[in-house]
């Protein structure tokens, strides 16, 4: 909501920030707990084999995208680096909820991912990424990647709407503010009665009725 000396809506900075740190504590809670417990174990099977905890070391992106490649982990690691940037550069101006909410899962995300990169072995910006859900007939992710899935489809569906980052009025496809089905422009004010005549809108009367009898016939 618009502040009331009509100034700008407040920035939603603390919004993203603490989407992102609630992120990342998830993520590396939960990453600490498969790698003290299911390494070198098999599987935990639950709901009858529809969901398998394990653990497995990524070397790719999310969802083990490249990785075979040495070289494109320490490519997806600037990668990270790029978009977390890039989200705190765009934070500055910042004022929608829902993107801040979108930005946050994204940001807490690749940080979670990024901190594998850099702490874990074989060593900085090429270190393998804790994965442990398993689904059927889908790579094996973590709450990072879920996150990041999550967020960026979000994304799309704000910036689809038109959604600005700034808050307030939807934008229409021309970048044209739309402030409903009239398209910003104001309603036509509806017929009254004039209190002065008596007819709808103002209007004057009409000239008299011409009275063929005359004045005062019988």
């Amino acid at each position: 909501m618009d502040s009331p000396d009509g100034g700008q809506r407040p920035r939603r900075v603390r919004l993203l920030l603490l989407v992102a740190v609630l992120v990342l504590v998830t993520d590396l809670v939960t990453k600490t707990i498969v790698v003290a417990t299911l390494s070198h174990r098999p599987p935990i099977v639950l709901l009858g084999g529809l969901l398998k905890l394990t653990e497995l070391r990524n070397s790719g992106a999310a969802f083990s995208i490249g990785a075979s490649s040495a070289v494109m982990t320490v490519l997806f690691s600037l990668i990270a680096v790029g978009v977390i940037i890039a989200i705190l550069r765009t934070s500055r101006r910042l004022r929608s909820v829902p993107w801040a909410v979108t930005l946050g899962l994204l940001l807490g995300g690749a940080a979670g991912n990024l901190g594998d990169r850099i702490f874990r072995s074989p060593g900085p910006f090429r270190g393998y990424v804790v994965d442990w859900i398993q689904l059927p007939h889908w790579p094996v992710f973590n709450v990072a990647d879920s996150c990041i899935v999550c967020g960026g489809v979000l994304a799309v569906l704000l910036a689809a709407r038109g959604v600005p980052l700034e808050g307030g009025t939807r934008m229409q496809a021309g970048g044209e503010p739309d402030s409903g089905p009239s398209g910003g422009r104001p309603a036509p004010p509806a017929s009254a009665w004039s209190a002065d005549r008596g007819v709808p809108g103002g209007r004057p009367p009409g000239p008299a009725q011409h009275n063929p009898a005359g004045d005062g016939s019988r």
